[in-house]
């Protein structure tokens, strides 16, 4: 095998957070964090998938206005989440530092989008239709995206005559 075949090809991501618990803005701010406080284990494993270089679409969730507000970057493989261990909502009892359970990546800020992709815009656009974030009954936080829902997305939405209507 040589080494360009044992290099894995890039992946993106949709990765969604409370934006009163940590927006885009705060991850502007501080740089890159890690993505903590996943506690759903289909979701945990394409966190433990996550590699160095891969894309994130940063979605704001349970909020006014739902959406993609920013583009971040996998910078670190995930590692145990911390707060499994610590005091608050997170942690969770079953979890040692010999077993943890939960593990969560380093992300670092790329751009914040001038105009988010809000639900109600990725609902309508044709190319998106088969999105997983779309299919009913999915509460996943986090969740693979393709290349193709990776270019619409990354990119700013075109301006369309309804756009205060979102």
């Amino acid at each position: 095998m040589s080494a360009m075949s044992a290099v894995s090809p890039r992946r993106y991501w949709l990765m969604k957070s409370e934006p009163g618990d940590y927006s885009i803005a705060d991850l502007a701010r501080d740089g890159s964090d890690l993505w903590t406080g996943v506690r759903n284990f289909q979701a945990r494993n394409f966190l433990r998938e996550a590699r160095p270089g891969d894309g994130v679409l940063f979605y704001h969730s349970s909020c006014a206005a739902p959406g993609v507000y920013g583009v971040a970057e996998v910078c670190e493989e995930a590692s145990p989440d911390p707060t499994q261990f610590a005091r608050g909502k997170y942690r969770d009892p079953r979890a040692t530092k010999e077993k943890p359970l939960w593990f969560c990546p380093r992300v670092r800020f790329v751009r914040e989008l001038r105009t988010p992709w809000l639900l109600a815009r990725i609902r309508r656009e044709p190319a998106l239709a088969g999105m997983t974030l779309l299919r009913r009954g999915n509460r996943l936080s986090v969740m693979p995206a393709t290349l193709a829902e990776w270019r619409i997305l990354s990119a700013e939405p075109p301006p369309s005559a309804d756009a205060g209507a979102e």
